[in-house]
């Protein structure tokens, strides 16, 4: 029978005792008092009598092609073994069964592990207070939506790597105004500020140079520089491509992916109102995870210096001119305001959700920010009068897609299309648009869905018809007579 070592040391000292080897292999759990005494002869432990097995237990299926295997190994250190073994069954058909796989994983591992030097993880000397990380990592895998519809989202993700305290807030890109967010955010929560800020190369911290003198690179960018010098923080940056020099931000973001996944389930729905209740969630889960960092956050605190300036705006503020198009172009994206701003000097103060669009000291209008470059948001209620009045333009329009807000829209104008000479069809497709932009879009989008499935020919007036806006309309308030007569009644009460 195999036993165990803890079994055989209490056999023995069973017997040390004075027990039988009866009595000894019974309080062990043995059946047999022969094990005891064989163990007694040996006077070793089971795993001292163990021996390492130098033989196979079945032929190798690799033997006849493993020397090729290990040459491309050789030559690409950084070859899959599935990768591998797709290539032997398509080189020998029917030598390999799919079942195989994983013994062809277990050698190409064994061949890495003797072959292939790695390179080892330093374990860092974290100083209290010295610095702080921040990364922006992606959260849309959680598969969180608002009000139904998908939320692609990061977390610019900041954490003290002595206590690993940390904090964030919910952005759509690692832009610049998503890390003055972020950071500012983190800083009011902490109510400190460390030595260091610490972030990788990303476009919101640094950029690339290219010099004749100096060679290729990346500086800082002077929006950057400028936040930090307000809170009085050093930039510090990791070497490009070397995210393991972020390692606690790193290692944090996914601890907290896990939590929030795991607060998502406890939950029950994945689904939110509004961006302010997810990201108050967000937070919670953050502050229940920094309840157990208080005690190493306060010798932080301790040598770190009270936050002394109040935060700079979230938003940055660019001068533009609008065109003759009434177009801006802003951070390489173009977006329509009202016309009767063409030729204007706008400001427009960028957030990092949102662009607000000021003439003066006058705000015009608040409009979503696009992400990336060359992009385009067109409001057609902008500019559908002046598609009206200049109908032709209509059909070569370089932004037309962005006037037909939904497909059924689209739909109809390829049905106008199909009865209408090219100009007509235009002008009154715009006419049914424009009424979109007085009432209700998706009432007009019904009336065109039922129009659609209808045999006979309409137009707009058919669409006006059936919509039937009905005027907004204003009671008459009467306005009531005032006694003044009551409030000396009731002063005279008062002062006896």
């Amino acid at each position: 029978m195999t036993c165990t070592d803890a079994q055989v040391r209490l056999m023995m000292r069973e017997r040390s005792q004075g027990r039988t080897q009866q009595q000894a292999s019974v309080k062990a759990n043995c059946r047999s008092r022969k094990t005891v005494a064989k163990y007694e002869r040996l006077g070793q432990l089971p795993s001292e009598l163990e021996k390492p097995r130098r033989y196979r237990t079945r032929a190798d299926p690799f033997s006849a092609d493993w020397a090729k295997v290990e040459q491309m190994l050789q030559a690409s250190p950084d070859l899959e073994a599935k990768s591998l073994f797709e290539w032997l069954c398509e080189e020998r058909p029917g030598c390999y069964q799919e079942g195989q796989l994983r013994t062809l994983q277990r050698r190409v591992a064994e061949w890495r592990t003797l072959h292939q030097p790695q390179v080892a993880n330093l374990e860092q000397v974290h100083r209290p207070g010295e610095v702080i990380q921040t990364d922006g990592t992606w959260l849309t895998e959680l598969g969180v939506t608002i009000q139904g519809e998908p939320f692609k989202h990061l977390l610019i993700h900041s954490v003290l790597p002595y206590s690993n305290w940390e904090w964030g807030r919910i952005g759509q890109s690692e832009s610049l105004a998503a890390l003055r967010l972020g950071l500012q955010s983190t800083l009011v929560k902490l109510g400190y500020v460390p030595e260091y800020h610490q972030t990788d190369n990303s476009g919101a911290a640094t950029y690339q140079i290219n010099s004749a003198e100096t060679g290729s690179g990346r500086a800082y960018n002077p929006g950057y520089l400028e936040l930090l010098d307000h809170y009085g923080l050093k930039p510090r940056t990791i070497h490009v491509g070397c995210p393991q020099q972020n390692g606690d931000v790193e290692a944090t973001n996914g601890g907290l992916k896990q939590a929030l996944e795991q607060h998502l389930l406890l939950r029950g729905s994945r689904d939110f109102a509004s961006l302010d209740d997810y990201e108050q969630f967000v937070a919670g889960v953050m502050t229940r995870r920094n309840e157990r960092r208080q005690a190493r956050l306060a010798e932080e605190m301790a040598v770190m210096r009270p936050l002394a300036v109040a935060p700079l705006p979230i938003y940055q503020e660019v001068r533009v001119k609008v065109n003759r198009a009434s177009l801006i172009r802003v951070q390489n994206n173009t977006y329509s305001v009202p016309t009767n701003l063409i030729g204007q000097q706008i400001t427009v103060r960028l957030s990092e959700w949102q662009l607000d669009i000021y003439y003066r000291q006058h705000l015009i209008e608040t409009m979503p920010r696009l992400v990336g470059r060359n992009r385009q948001q067109l409001n057609y209620r902008h500019l559908i009068d002046s598609l009206l009045r200049k109908p032709g333009g209509f059909r070569n329009y370089r932004y037309r897609a962005a006037f037909f807000p939904a497909p059924v829209f689209q739909q109809a104008w390829e049905r106008l299309n199909e009865w209408h000479a090219p100009r007509k069809a235009d002008l009154i497709y715009l006419r049914i648009l424009r009424l979109a932009a007085r009432y209700l879009e998706s009432e007009v989008a019904a009336t065109l869905r039922w129009l659609l499935d209808s045999p006979d020919r309409w137009d707009e007036t058919d669409v006006e018809r059936l919509f039937h806006p009905q005027p907004l309309v204003v009671p008459d308030l009467a306005q009531p007579a005032i006694n003044l007569a009551r409030y000396d009644t009731l002063l005279r009460e008062v002062v006896r």
